[in-house]
């Protein structure tokens, strides 16, 4: 069973009842989180009260259709019914398993271009515009928190925070490096490029996740803003880099006009992806305690997206295929998330 009704009513309740209490926001970052854990379950309640009233009204239907016999107009309605409630059924028992450690976390969202200059640039905005359009359609908040953009077109580095409830849950699968083929806008030849660009997907953490960092392993940089065009760029060095000497891992952020603020958004981006290191080496630790032989999928090809000489796009991970690449470059990837989530789920990974 994915889930207890009364447990989840009762918890519920519990939570409201913390919530009415005097002193409940004498702990603001405390009732915060309660408050929002508030807002997920009542979320998950309305979802259920939801389906199990569109249940309610299938019956109703079903009940007026035999009544008036085969030539009914009420079949059409009830097909049209079942056909969303059994939509709607999937999407929740999809979101159910989704009981990941940071499932329900926001998610930041990075993205890189490869080797090729303005080709990849160009092809990791393309990517860009994906997921924001994806976001947008899903209800979820976007913030950029970090982007340098190409001498030409396109991008040289984005980071961007997709936030709301399953963001990270959602956009895991993404991770990984897309692969695009097309006759490059480019190059005045006319000739077919395969360009590159790498998508890392980490979950914002908690302030309360326990990371060590020692402020002396860390190396930190202020720098003048940048901006395309000559647009938005501080006239102080507000944007900051910070370089975590033992794992070389390198963060930026200059978005906010604030030094401070940079450098606090900075450091929950370090927290975050040294979190993931951690648990990763755990990983690859049991693995081989296991005998275990797993492709790290972080560098791995895991979608090609064709738009020459035919239209398609493939992720190499489920064997889903898709023609209609504009409608994915629209935002539309819900096919491929839906398929990596079940397959992750049906082998038992921990996701």
């Amino acid at each position: 069973m994915l889930f207890d009704w009364a447990e989840l009513l009762k918890l519920n309740q519990k939570l409201e009842n913390e919530m009415s209490e005097a002193d409940f926001w004498d702990d603001p970052e405390q009732a915060q989180k309660t408050a929002k854990r508030s807002n997920q379950l009542k979320n998950r309640i309305r979802a259920f009260n939801s389906l199990q009233e569109s249940s309610e009204e299938g019956e109703v239907l079903l009940e007026l259709a035999l009544d008036e016999g085969v030539d009914s107009a009420f079949w059409d309605e009830l097909r049209t019914m079942v056909q969303s409630l059994e939509q709607n059924l999937e999407k929740m028992e999809l979101k159910l398993k989704l009981n990941g450690r940071y499932d329900q976390n926001n998610t930041i969202l990075s993205i890189h271009p490869g080797a090729g200059g303005t080709e990849s640039q160009d092809w990791a905005a393309m990517l860009l515009r994906m997921y924001t359009r994806w976001a947008e359609a899903n209800k979820f908040e976007l913030e950029t928190l970090d982007f340098l953009p190409g001498e030409e077109a396109g991008i040289k580095r984005v980071t961007i925070l997709v936030a709301g409830e399953y963001s990270y849950g959602y956009l895991k699968g993404e991770r990984g490096v897309h692969r695009l083929v097309r006759i490059s806008p480019f190059d005045s030849s006319g000739r077919r490029h395969t360009s590159f660009a790498s998508v890392d997907i980490i979950p914002e953490i908690d302030d309360d996740v326990e990371v060590e960092i020692d402020p002396v392993e860390l190396k930190i940089e202020t720098y003048r803003a940048s901006g395309a065009g000559g647009q938005h760029v501080n006239k102080t060095d507000s944007a900051v880099r910070i370089t975590h000497l033992p794992t070389k891992l390198v963060v930026q952020c200059q978005n906010e006009r604030s030094q401070h603020k940079n450098k606090k958004i900075a450091m929950t981006i370090l927290k975050s992806r040294l979190l993931e290191m951690m648990e990763e080496a755990q990983a690859e630790k049991i693995a081989e305690l296991r005998g275990e032989h797993k492709e790290i999928a972080w560098g791995s090809q895991i979608r090609s997206y064709v738009f020459h000489p035919y239209n398609l796009i493939k992720d190499h991970r489920t064997g889903l295929e898709e023609g209609n690449v504009k409608k994915v470059m629209d935002g539309y990837l819900d096919d491929f998330i839906e398929a990596f989530l079940k397959k992750g789920i049906g082998e038992g990974n921990q996701l």
